[in-house]
């Protein structure tokens, strides 16, 4: 796939590393010797402002702000959201203004929730930040902000959610065909990858791009937020829109579309025991931080499904699309559980 044609600006640190997880292999070792042989994808390692999937989606967003002479960048995101404080690294990178819509999506008034974590690097890094409650339609949201911006001169460039379009899917396009190349390299057979799946974009690149390449690794994505039935809708829609860029849209086809959606549990961004359980075995055991919100609740689906003898004898790559800064936003909730 010739991606350089959609002219990407290049600052994340690629390519991101591809390691083995032996301690945590071992802990979910079953005793008649089952369960899988894990390996980590470290896109928690990408560089920008601390890193995560959403820099390599930044690369394509930007390269197509840049080229449509946009002077900010306009976003939205829950209040710790990962993907915001990218991107508002992203505009400070560019001498760009970063226009913010936080919804408080999770109800929650603590004060680390609200002021730490990803919050206090979106101010850090500059970004304008406008908060609305809870069920707020954002995409309204970020066309009002959009005529505001150029109403006073200035040229907005709009990025939704989790830069989760066609544009920024061309990311995780790239990282498939990363992955594998990193996997040829080192003789190693992938059988699975397992990924966070929210707003879609980085589940959709990674199906797209597997499948444009005939590479015939399964992709499972563990739900953050939405049904069973509406999150592979979403990712099913977005992977078929890029694998059309690419001109390949027959490529993609409905049952490579799997999302788990049993490990959301209350909701969004809402923390239950086990998120907190997945979090410190991936800390104690490879020294693995994950965030709660996404990469927590991916480990918690997949320590389940371990456990119930849904992996044995694979070789499973889970994917880290990075927020452990998130995790400062969550103190609170956790405090007393960590023993």
């Amino acid at each position: 796939m010739h991606l350089a044609r959609f002219n990407p600006v290049r600052f994340a640190h690629l390519p991101t590393p591809l390691e083995p997880l032996p301690r945590l292999t071992e802990a979910l070792a079953t005793a008649g010797g089952g369960g899988p042989n894990l390996w980590i994808k470290r896109d928690d390692c990408t560089g920008l402002a601390g890193g995560g999937n959403k820099t390599r989606k930044l690369e394509y967003l930007l390269g197509d702000a840049l080229a449509n002479d946009a002077t900010a960048l306009i976003t939205q995101g829950a209040v710790q959201s990962n993907h915001v404080r990218q991107t508002a690294a992203a505009a400070a990178m560019f001498g760009m203004a970063c226009e913010v819509i936080l919804e408080e999506r999770t109800g929650s008034n603590a004060a680390d929730y609200t002021l730490s974590g990803n919050v206090l690097l979106d101010e850090l890094l500059g970004a304008n930040i406008r908060r609305v409650p809870g069920g707020t339609d954002m995409n309204a949201q970020l066309a009002q902000v959009a005529a505001e911006v150029a109403a006073a001169g200035g040229r907005p460039y709009v990025i939704p959610g989790g830069g989760s379009n066609v544009i920024g899917a061309l990311g995780y396009v790239e990282c498939a065909m990363e992955l594998v190349s990193q996997a040829n390299e080192a003789g190693l057979e992938i059988d699975r990858i397992v990924t966070a799946t929210g707003s879609a974009g980085t589940h959709a690149g990674l199906v797209a791009g597997i499948a444009v390449m005939g590479a015939d690794i399964p992709i499972l994505g563990i739900g953050v937020r939405a049904p069973k039935d509406v999150q592979e809708a979403n990712v099913f829609k977005l992977a078929q829109e890029t694998a059309d860029l690419l001109g390949h849209k027959d490529r993609v086809t409905r049952d490579l579309v799997v999302a788990d959606c049993d490990y959301v549990g209350a909701g969004y961004g809402l923390v239950d025991e086990a998120v907190i359980d997945a979090l410190k075995l991936a800390a104690r055991t490879d020294a693995i931080l994950l965030d709660p919100v996404y990469t927590g609740k991916a480990m918690k689906g997949l320590i389940a499904l371990s456990r119930k003898g849904a992996f044995d004898g694979e070789t499973v790559v889970f994917l880290h699309t990075g927020g452990a800064q998130g995790l400062f936003g969550y103190q609170t909730i956790m405090d007393g559980h960590l023993g």
